[in-house]
């Protein structure tokens, strides 16, 4: 199969294939480094109130302790920011070593941090904090990996008609990563529950705690993390490396007709003197920080970085806050009216619940719609229900707190979270692993992503002390006075709405072949710089 035009015969037979077989072995490959991902960067928040109680808790106070609030910062911040640090560095390896050598490093380093941080040891707290620290940073370092090699090798295995789709269904496993995390705990704190029958913490305060025996809950549950990671090792290292990067990045014609000939199982000639010939156009030299980049690709990478980066301060100051907001609506009892293992099994069922009841929903309804309605419509509707909802919570807040309304609280809280999954969420990790250069591509979308990893530190964080009361009596323990949540969710309504703005530079990419959006194998001139540059933003 010769590639029409400019068009490598290797990267046309990609771009029409039938849907088949391969999709979905790729799907369920880049997936579960995905279901890892979410599942280990999310379960933190459920056993962080049993961290508390364990290495936090002084028997003569009333109520059981809870993580200081640098600590409480530090434990669930350390992998984000480990995150950021992996999605630059892994995104530039990507391109410089090629997709598949480095996605295995990435899950390897995913397997033995998560076992580690299970295993964090120390005879003091601070000891154990320190540790668990540590490993939860290296675990976010791989994590931060798999954003832009899971992206960037789907988008370069996928045909052009469902490309969308297949990408959005690689990102749509978190949201079943986030659902195992609750159902992992509710399982492992069951379990606890039936064996150790212990008081309420008011009841008998020292008896509430069984120790050893309750410090392995949070440690099992964190070590989890690396089974589904290590099942799909065997795998990812039998996938070839993708087309577009042999080809495009490598300059290796024969290795990638090889291989696709075999995934497809179709003939496809060697175009040796057409890659030859496209290597040594201009279209394929300049790099990323040359005018020429900034000239067709700039203000792409703008969009990319900041509606990422907005969607995430409001994504993750509400999924890290979820258990706050639970017991700020009667959903989670005060801590002192339960033991150390009905805690834990609340909070995860109120997370499996909006995971399973919104979460999951959010991220398939993209996957059915993404190349029907294209990137840029889904991405400004989620934006403008996320603005909406956070406004409708917000300016009524004292209305959403009365006991009879808290069914529409939650009603509410989860329609927002559904429109950022039917919405930015995900089409904001879909469009970067499109839109730019093959030697670039990994490298633009994980500038994207830890773009979006910056927000979500400013929202883990920012709104963690943010969300605190105005009344000085009634912080939590540690904490200075903040705005209130109130105040907090009027902010994240306004950050929702620049991102309607930031989400115009945006280029619509449905339906397109990767080097059409890229302007790789165009010929030179004026008019290839035209066609790169003028992909339309805005879908008139």
């Amino acid at each position: 199969m010769a590639g029409a035009g400019g068009q490598l015969g290797v990267l046309n037979a990609l771009d029409v294939a039938k849907t088949q077989w391969y999709h979905f072995t790729a799907i369920v490959i880049a997936g579960m480094g995905f279901f890892t991902d979410a599942y280990d960067l999310f379960c933190i928040s459920l056993v962080t109130k049993l961290l508390g109680r364990i290495y936090y808790t002084d028997y003569t106070k009333p109520k059981p302790g809870v993580l200081p609030p640098n600590v409480q910062a530090a434990v669930t911040g350390v992998a984000l920011c480990g995150t950021l640090a992996g999605q630059l560095f892994f995104g530039w390896l990507g391109d410089k070593l090629g997709r598949k050598k480095v996605y295995g490093i990435t899950l390897m380093l995913m397997v033995v941090c998560s076992i580690a941080s299970g295993l964090s040891f120390g005879s003091s707290a601070k000891g154990v904090m320190a540790t668990l620290c540590f490993f939860r940073f290296w675990l976010g370092f791989g994590i931060g990996g798999d954003y832009p090699l899971s992206a960037t090798i789907m988008s370069e295995y996928a045909n052009k008609k469902t490309r969308g789709a297949f990408i959005a269904a690689v990102f749509a496993m978190q949201g079943f990563g986030i659902m195992a995390g609750g159902i992992v705990a509710l399982i492992v704190s069951s379990a606890f529950d039936h064996k150790y029958k212990v008081p309420t913490y008011q009841e008998d305060a020292t008896a509430s705690m069984v120790l050893p025996a309750f410090d392995y809950v949070w440690r099992i549950i964190l070590m989890f993390g690396a089974i589904p990671a290590a099942l799909t090792y065997y795998w990812r290292m039998k996938m070839p490396e993708t087309a577009r990067y042999t080809a495009l990045v490598a300059k290796n014609a024969k290795q990638a007709a090889s291989d696709m000939s075999k995934v497809l199982q179709v003939e496809i000639e060697a175009e040796e003197d057409k890659v030859q010939h496209l290597i040594e156009s201009q279209n394929q030299t300049f790099g990323l920080f040359s005018k020429e980049f900034a000239k067709r690709h700039g203000l792409h990478l703008v969009g990319t970085t900041t509606t990422w980066f907005l969607l995430d301060i409001a994504f993750y100051s509400q999924n890290l806050f979820q258990k706050d907001i639970f017991t700020a609506i009667g959903w989670i009892p005060p801590a002192k009216e339960m033991n150390a293992i009905h805690e834990v099994y609340r909070i995860a069922r109120a997370q499996t619940l909006i995971a399973l009841c919104s979460t999951v929903p959010g991220y398939w309804f993209t996957v059915a719609f993404i190349d029907y309605m294209g990137r840029f419509a889904i991405q400004l509707m989620g934006f403008f229900f996320m603005t909406v909802f956070m406004f409708a919570l917000a300016i009524p807040y004292h209305h959403w707190t009365l006991k009879e309304n808290r069914i529409g609280f939650v009603v509410m809280y989860s329609l927002t979270f559904f429109f950022a999954n039917f919405g930015p969420n995900a089409t904001t990790f879909v469009v970067p692993a499109e839109i730019f250069p093959a030697r670039l591509r990994s490298t633009c979308h994980g500038i994207s992503a830890a773009a979006g990893k910056a927000g979500a530190i400013v929202g883990a964080f920012g709104f963690l002390y943010a969300a605190q009361s105005t009344d000085p009596a009634k912080t939590d323990a540690g904490y200075p006075t903040g705005i209130g949540v109130k105040n907090s969710l009027i902010m994240l309504g306004v950050i929702n709405f620049f991102g309607i703005i930031f989400t115009l530079l945006v280029p619509e990419s449905k339906g397109k072949s990767l080097e059409e959006l890229s302007g790789e194998t165009e010929e030179d001139g004026a008019e290839a710089i035209e066609a790169a540059g003028s992909s339309r933003t805005v879908p008139v």
